[in-house]
């Protein structure tokens, strides 16, 4: 994620890192030569006739497709900030866990509910992004354990069945009553609902016939475009051919990144940051000293 304050507007203007422009570039040049081969046939009155159209449908078609990406872009941004909202009540879980686990659990065990939980974070990011995160698990942890959890196919449940097991062995030795384990299993309960959110999030794309059309009416229009504009544009028809697929091309790109929101793109969610708070979460609780958080660097947050 882009962490930078705004720049000024011609910064802002020439801003690189976090833009789509890199990745449609391509796009933008190949329509560009497209607009300016469209021109010489005009100027030099070859085919004449077929490069001589009124903007009317143009226009008509551009305001569809407007309101058509914003649509689309608006249902992957709502997918974009959904993920933001529960990876963010995770760090609502953690502290309220590790303050909940300060009054009813003893040290020792209060430390195996917090360090499992924490594995679990760690486990899910790493899922989520098909990483492997083993390096970054708690050092604390057994290593058999690390080693059962990988082996499963869903490592961060098993760790979050295993957080449940200090609270059951709590519960049965009679250190934990029925109303503290009801508390203490209450944010097991609420990160457990943020991995299925997070799952779901991730396993269920937008209808792909959907990003189809949205993806194939932009070509459409943007080649067809300078058919349109050369009557009334001539040599600045590939300018402004550019712009327009500058506009349709890029947020038809941001709405593919933000679909998927946790990955390591420029603009997925920071979920090393977000881990690295429960880290600092977790030692502050239990007494350990607290590594820093994450900082950007080149002003991408991971």
């Amino acid at each position: 994620m882009i962490v930078r304050e705004r720049p000024g507007p011609l910064r802002l203007l020439l801003a690189w890192k976090g833009s789509v422009v890199p990745h449609i570039l391509p796009h933008i040049l190949l329509t560009g030569m497209f607009a300016a081969a469209v021109t010489w046939v005009s100027r030099h009155h070859y085919l004449d006739g077929m490069v001589d159209y009124t903007l009317l449908p143009f226009t008509i078609m551009g305001i569809a497709l407007s309101i058509f990406l914003s649509v689309r872009n608006t249902a992957t941004y709502d997918r974009w900030w959904e993920a933001r909202k529960h990876w963010g009540h995770m760090v609502y879980e953690f502290r309220s866990l590790a303050r909940t686990g300060t009054i009813y659990l003893s040290p020792e065990r209060r430390r195996e509910l917090l360090t499992r939980c924490l594995a679990h974070a760690h486990l899910l990011r790493g899922q989520l992004r098909g990483e492997d995160v083993r390096s970054d698990l708690p050092g604390s942890l057994a290593p058999e354990l690390i080693d059962q959890a990988l082996s499963t196919r869903n490592p961060a449940a098993f760790m979050l069945h295993r957080a449940g097991d200090v609270l059951a062995e709590a519960h049965k030795a009679g250190d934990l009553d029925s109303v503290a384990t009801a508390a203490l299993d209450q944010h097991l309960h609420g990160l457990a609902g943020i991995q299925a959110a997070s799952e779901r999030i991730a396993l269920t794309p937008l209808p792909f016939a959907y990003t189809l059309l949205a993806h194939r009416t932009a070509y459409v229009f943007c080649y067809l475009l300078p058919f349109g504009l050369v009557g009334v544009a001539g040599w600045f028809t590939p300018v402004f051919t550019a712009i327009v697929a500058y506009t349709f091309f890029g947020l038809d790109r941001l709405s593919e990144q933000l679909e998927f929101p946790f990955g390591r793109h420029t603009n997925d969610l920071p979920l090393d940051a977000i881990c690295r708070i429960h880290e600092i979460s977790v030692a502050e609780a239990l007494g350990d000293p607290a590594p820093e958080p994450l900082q950007p660097v080149k002003y991408q947050l991971q």
